[in-house]
């Protein structure tokens, strides 16, 4: 039977004994799910289950997944993952639109930059990065030079010959 689709999928429009029928269950299975949590319908004042036509799929869904060989437990623990897929999704459309917005207050400016290092430099909305000018000239280290970096990488001290006086030749 297929669902209006004007009709609001969260409104509690069917009774138990309808919604057992659109469902293909028996009402007493109806208030098993209800005590086990599966499937909550809302209630009127008078305390009366009302279904809604989520509550309804979700039925038929159960009974598919029972006629599968899944425990109620497991049934249970798909739902539970179900309703957490749900609620990420949501998550990720209201940060999806939250970066959109973001962008569109932020046309072209910088959020970060690469520092002197590499390293990453945040930068307020309409800075920018000094220009470097320098020329950095890198070569390689070769086998025989990387043995002797270790050398390399000790100060050296330089010592430098005092001029000494010169004695007069003799003949």
């Amino acid at each position: 039977m297929a669902f209006p689709s004007d009709l609001d999928e969260d409104a509690p429009i069917f009774a138990i004994a309808m919604a057992a029928e659109l469902a293909n269950m028996h009402p007493q299975t109806l208030r098993q799910y209800d005590r086990m949590g599966l499937v909550t319908p809302q209630r009127t004042a008078g305390r009366v289950r009302r279904y809604s036509l989520r509550d309804v799929a979700q039925l038929r869904e159960i009974a598919v997944l029972s006629n599968e060989g899944v425990s109620l437990e497991g049934i249970a623990r798909v739902l539970e993952l179900q309703r957490e897929v749900l609620g990420l999704r949501r998550r990720v459309r209201a940060l999806e639109a939250e970066l959109a917005d973001e962008r569109l207050t932020r046309l072209g400016g910088r959020v970060f930059a690469a520092g002197e290092r590499g390293d990453v430099v945040p930068l307020a909305h309409g800075r920018r990065m000094a220009r470097r000018t320098e020329v950095v000239v890198w070569r390689p280290a070769r086998v025989h030079e990387a043995e002797s970096d270790v050398e390399a990488d000790r100060p050296r001290t330089v010592r430098r010959r005092r001029p000494t006086a010169k004695k007069p030749a003799s003949d």
